[in-house]
């Protein structure tokens, strides 16, 4: 019975930013290494989808599976770490040549740790470099950099990674291409009377006990990382799909905002929640003052903080704090993540944003905040 039959037509939400997961089950060849079989369809997605004006991030799998290829001539014990990480790093090239392969388009490789993502300093330096990548048009393949990560600091699988990185470049939409067509009451594998979920509202308790391990020795997770990955993103107000990536008129369809899947609701809209969190969360002591021009322009709409509206900074705060903004008679204006310290935002008061360099020596980006990190007293209202 085809997928048409079994699960019903859906209409992805609104997006225009999104990050793919693609597993090792997708892109791993029966006798070893990669294989395009699958991620063509895939590819061809991404291509229509720069061509409408959306951006992708690709989180993709694979590269053990490729490693492993190339030694398969050698007996390789791929259950130790050391021997995962050397697999890793071996498979690394030739899974980002077959995705560049596929792509009209530049492809980057960007690997991230634990660490990259726990220290806000490298969170925001990952989270820079990604919006530069798309917004130079080119496709970020991103991946765990398993070559230098340890087991207790590892993110653990690619379905979270993605959950993580979605939330990193602020996503309106994640996208696990998978061997399973939906997320089913049951293991269909063992259950023939399992039937498939088309929309789940809220990842409760029962939810995830549908949950089975992982489907193939190529992959590291399943459906239950799957639901994990949902649930993380579902917190930061952004849906999830979750599709057979085999089956490429389900693919295509993607292209027309057609879902033949799961569709995992988000706990509120993307911008709802992250204002929501910029209104709640416990800023740094020290404030951004401003002036009438720049509170006038941030109070009108979705704009950044330049250096040339900032007055100066009180108190001390680092790059990557929560800060009050008020305006020139200390009225709040909104709160934000400074891109740089007190130090360095008094050096650029009312300076040009190409001056920056030339001030400090060095730049993190042109606004002092960025609009996808502020929020307005009046957006902080409505979220309250």
């Amino acid at each position: 019975m085809s997928v048409r039959v079994e699960l019903p037509e859906q209409v992805l939400p609104r997006w225009r930013r999104a990050v793919l997961k693609v597993g090792s089950n997708l892109l791993a060849a029966d006798g070893g290494g990669l294989t395009p079989r699958y991620a063509e369809a895939l590819a061809a997605f991404i291509t229509a989808s720069h061509a409408d004006g959306r951006q992708v991030v690709l989180v993709s799998s694979g590269a053990v599976a490729a490693g492993r290829a190339l030694l398969r001539q050698h007996a390789v014990d791929g259950g130790g770490l050391a021997a995962r990480q050397a697999l890793a790093a071996l498979g690394q090239a030739p899974m980002i040549a077959l995705w560049q392969s596929l792509s009209a388009r530049p492809v980057a490789q960007v690997l991230l740790t634990h660490d990259d993502l726990r220290n806000r300093r490298r969170y925001l330096n990952a989270r820079a470099t990604l919006r530069e990548l798309l917004a130079l048009n080119v496709l970020p393949v991103v991946n765990e950099n398993d070559t230098v990560a340890v087991d207790e600091l590892k993110l653990g699988d690619n379905d979270n990674l993605a959950a993580i990185v979605a939330a990193l470049v602020d996503a309106d939409l994640l996208l696990i291409a998978s061997d399973v067509d939906a997320l089913y009451s049951a293991d269909p594998r063992h259950d023939p009377a399992a039937t498939p979920i088309s929309h789940v509202p809220v990842l409760t308790p029962s939810i995830l006990a549908m949950a089975g391990g992982s489907g193939s020795v190529a992959g590291t997770g399943g459906m239950r990382t799957k639901l994990e990955a949902a649930a993380k993103a579902a917190a930061a107000g952004i849906p999830t799909a979750l599709f057979d990536g085999r089956d490429a008129a389900t693919v295509q369809g993607l292209q027309h905002d057609r879902l033949y899947g799961t569709l995992f609701a988000a706990a509120s809209s993307r911008m709802q929640a992250r204002k929501y969190w910029l209104r709640h969360a416990p800023a740094a002591a020290g404030r951004i003052r401003i002036d009438a021009g720049a509170t006038l322009a941030l109070a009108s709409g979705r704009v950044s903080l330049l250096p040339g509206g900032v007055l100066g900074a009180e108190g001390e705060f680092h790059r990557g704090d929560l800060v009050e903004i008020v305006d020139a008679t200390g009225r709040p204006v909104g709160r934000g993540l400074c891109q740089y310290g007190a130090a360095e935002v008094r050096r650029l008061a009312g300076r040009h944003s190409r001056e920056i360099e030339s001030v400090l020596g060095y730049s993190y980006g042109a606004e002092v905040v960025h609009r996808d990190d502020l929020a307005t007293v009046s957006e902080m209202e409505a979220t309250t």
